[in-house]
């Protein structure tokens, strides 16, 4: 018997979050955690979602991988065609959602995104198993097509195109993206629903920049 949606609810008890606790410098915060979630055996814990939206503001939301981080932002990779890429190109506003229930936590980021240098595309993209490179010559990212049939009969085209290549040239239409953050917020669930949530915002100060941290109600 499917249970009443509106009594599925979970108390949260592991952990807090305190303004005294966390490093200064959001990404140092951020490594912090996602080393916890590593840690932890989360199931693929560099999952996130992203959302974009249109020059119109229309939203779409979907999970991608994150590939690396530092100091300059979030690197994941895609179509440039795709949805999100069309979104992008368009309207560079993105935010990032990490939830990692077993932790109880969440980070959201918010920032803007822009391509990555086509070098570094090109080594991350022949780093990736064989049929990765072949998925993504062989599929037009979100575009209809008539049945399976068609991306299979695409992607054996492609294996037999490069069957004596081991390293597949960068498709034209594929690389990667930074999400440059000016927005960084953590949540760790608490109980009663008093949840913490402490975010950093970027400010410009002349020609420095600063990280302002600030506590939210849940």
């Amino acid at each position: 018997m499917l249970r009443d949606i509106d009594k599925m609810r979970q108390s949260y008890q592991k952990a807090e979050l305190l303004a005294e606790n966390v490093a200064e410098n959001p990404f140092l915060q951020f490594a912090n955690w996602f080393k916890e979630a590593q840690e932890s055996d989360i199931y693929e814990a560099n999952a996130m979602s992203i959302a974009t939206a249109s020059a119109k503001g229309v939203p779409t939301l979907r999970t991608v991988l994150l590939k690396g981080f530092d100091e300059s932002g979030f690197v994941f990779y895609t179509n440039y065609e795709s949805q999100k890429g069309q979104n992008i190109a368009e309207n560079p506003h993105v935010s990032l959602l990490f939830f990692w229930k077993e932790l109880e936590r969440q980070v959201r980021v918010e920032g803007l995104c822009e391509q990555i240098s086509e070098r570094a595309s090109l080594a991350y993209f022949q780093s990736r198993p064989k049929d990765s490179q072949i998925a993504a010559w062989a599929s037009a990212q979100s575009t209809v097509i008539a049945g399976r049939k068609i991306l299979v009969q695409s992607f054996e085209e492609i294996a037999a195109k490069f069957a004596d290549v081991e390293s597949l040239p960068l498709p034209p239409n594929w690389g990667g993206y930074l999400v440059k953050p000016y927005k960084i917020e953590f949540w760790q669930g608490r109980p009663n629903r008093m949840h913490d949530r402490l975010r950093y915002t970027l400010s410009e100060l002349q020609a420095a920049q600063k990280w302002t941290l600030e506590r939210l109600a849940p």
